[in-house]
């Protein structure tokens, strides 16, 4: 299956980013991909100092979410996209990922769970953390699982989405750039790759701080297409036959061994509350 990356630099405008997105959609088109993966919060990017993002977001059903189900309509293309959706806090709001099927009717959602608080930022003050739910959903014979950008750095949402079935992971991302970031982008998306035996597939922001770095890795972590800092289109063909390949030799996800896991998450020590739980 041909999937597309659209790399792309994100403007304060949201019609300007919905021009560029139907470029990066109509080339994708041409080049026969059937799934185009677009960055985190397509809809809107700003170089000034964070601010609130309420009079930014919309709901998932507001107009530019509808102008990407005319794309996909339009184009016959799956569509995967980050925006900005509106929610009750008044101050905050979700960083959500919407998918969008090939008749432009809104498949799904996923709100994310891991939030920027690191690197001195912090994304908690503008943006409220999702409650856990996942995203998976099947395009042609392929089925893919979606995380965002920070969400990159826990091994635990990978792993949970590759046991529900996820051969693919969509990792939309305004990665920043600093010191070892893109180095730490590259690295972690391809040990997510190589300990679920799957492709990882990064769609990233260029500009405003973003360091792009868009790729497509494969189930054994080779990276098998990438892109520097452009703003373009990434092609890239994924094999259901790979997938299946590589969990065979390579046996990573039936060689768990849950038996321990479970002991020590029961053990007195409760190590893995008091990390997860520590200051």
């Amino acid at each position: 299956m041909k999937i597309a990356v659209g790399q792309m630099s994100v403007s304060p405008e949201k019609e300007i980013n919905l021009t560029t997105i139907e470029e990066l959609v109509s080339q994708a088109f041409e080049a026969g991909a059937k799934l185009i993966l677009l960055p985190e919060s397509c809809m809107y990017a700003s170089a000034e100092p964070p601010g609130p993002l309420n009079g930014v977001a919309e709901a998932i059903d507001g107009p530019f979410v509808s102008a990407l189900k005319r794309f996909a309509n339009l184009y016959s293309i799956c569509i995967v996209a980050g925006i900005f959706e509106s929610s009750v806090d008044a101050s905050r709001v979700y960083n959500t990922v919407v998918v969008i099927d090939e008749d432009g009717v809104l498949k799904d959602s996923y709100r994310k769970i891991h939030l920027y608080d690191a690197f001195g930022m912090k994304e908690s003050d503008r943006v409220m953390a999702g409650d856990g739910a996942t995203l998976v959903f099947q395009v042609g014979s392929l089925t893919f699982g979606v995380m965002t950008c920070y969400d990159l750095r826990f091994p635990e949402l990978a792993r949970y989405l590759a046991f529900q079935g996820a051969q693919a992971i969509l990792l939309p991302v305004a990665w920043q750039t600093g010191p070892m970031k893109e180095s730490h982008l590259e690295i972690l998306t391809r040990a997510r790759a190589i300990e679920n035996n799957l492709y990882m597939v990064v769609a990233a922001q260029v500009g405003v701080n973003c360091c792009g770095n868009s790729m497509v890795v494969d189930p054994m972590g080779v990276i098998q297409a990438s892109v520097a800092n452009n703003e373009c289109i990434l092609v890239s063909e994924l094999r259901q036959q790979r997938v299946e390949e590589v969990r065979e030799y390579s046996p990573t996800l039936q060689n768990r061994r849950a038996d321990v896991y479970a002991r020590w998450r029961d053990s007195n020590q409760r190590w893995y509350e008091e990390v997860t739980n520590s200051d």
